[in-house]
């Protein structure tokens, strides 16, 4: 009976022994897959962890962007706005200058249209001059103009006895040709002057110097051409210059001479300078 019993225990522990293997085996395997499970997600979560950083590191950088683009977005704005500003202040100016520029391009055409005018009529009266004075010497007689002024210069021989201031016979028929275009044209003053050479005027009378006999013989033809030939006073100015305005340092003959000054009215240029302003065809 005892080794019945040993039997059945050694039995026993025998069949114990071997589920107790198994057990062992099955967990073993269990321990193993779950270890592998574990690495896998160790690894899992390592690759994580560094794409987490990547991706962090990434942020960063896309925020550092965006705040600069914002930046940059706001300073470009910012300059748009002054820009537009100033394109703005620009372009009055711009359209201020050009207006000037017009205004001012009016004026010159209009100033030009007056002068134009009053060469067209100088011209007129340099022609009418020529006319009646064309069968003179050259020598004796000139007539020019200069800066806007119409010039009769007559030589002392056609007027004058050498140191006198009496008008000659000649001289008076010349003066009358004048006084014919001069009556023609009641919109012009004119001046006479008397010049002489530099030589010293012996003292004769109430005469002391070049200078009064320079002044004497202006007179002396202003009044030929208001007594004789109806000139009006109003017109005409009488003025001695002397030997210091001369044309010639050579010949001292030259330098003796009466010349008449013949120009437009001041108020009467001025007129034809409005004239010019109002003139519709250059105002369009």
């Amino acid at each position: 009976m005892k080794k019945l019993i040993l039997g059945c225990l050694g039995v026993t522990l025998l069949l114990s022994s071997c589920v107790s293997q198994k057990k062992y085996s099955d967990l073993e395997s269990k321990h193993k897959e779950a270890q592998d499970l574990l690495n896998s997600a160790t690894v899992k979560l390592n690759d994580c962890l560094e794409e987490k950083a990547t991706t962090g590191s990434r942020l960063k950088t896309l925020q550092d962007q965006n705040a600069f683009l914002k930046a940059n977005n706001q300073e470009l704005i910012n300059n748009m706005g002054n820009l537009t500003t100033l394109t703005s202040k620009g372009a009055e100016n711009l359209e201020k200058s050009l207006e000037s520029l017009q205004e001012k391009d009016l004026t010159i055409r209009k100033l030009q249209d007056a002068i134009t005018r009053r060469d067209s009529v100088n011209l007129s009266l340099v022609q009418s001059l020529k006319g009646v004075l064309g069968n003179l010497d050259d020598e004796d007689i000139q007539i020019s103009v200069e800066k806007g002024v119409v010039f009769v210069s007559i030589s002392d021989k056609l007027l004058f006895s050498s140191g006198s201031y009496n008008v000659t016979s000649r001289a008076k028929e010349i003066l009358g040709k004048v006084a014919q275009v001069v009556n023609n044209k009641p919109d012009f003053e004119f001046m006479v002057e008397g010049h002489t050479d530099n030589v010293p005027y012996g003292r004769h009378g109430v005469l002391l110097d070049n200078w009064d006999l320079s002044v004497k013989r202006a007179t002396a033809v202003v009044r030929i051409l208001q007594n004789d030939y109806n000139v009006d006073p109003k017109r005409m100015t009488a003025a001695g210059r002397s030997e210091y305005v001369p044309v010639s340092t050579t010949e001292k003959s030259k330098n003796r001479r009466t010349r008449i000054v013949v120009l437009p009215k001041i108020d009467q240029f001025y007129s034809m300078i409005e004239e010019g302003m109002n003139d519709p065809a250059i105002n369009k």
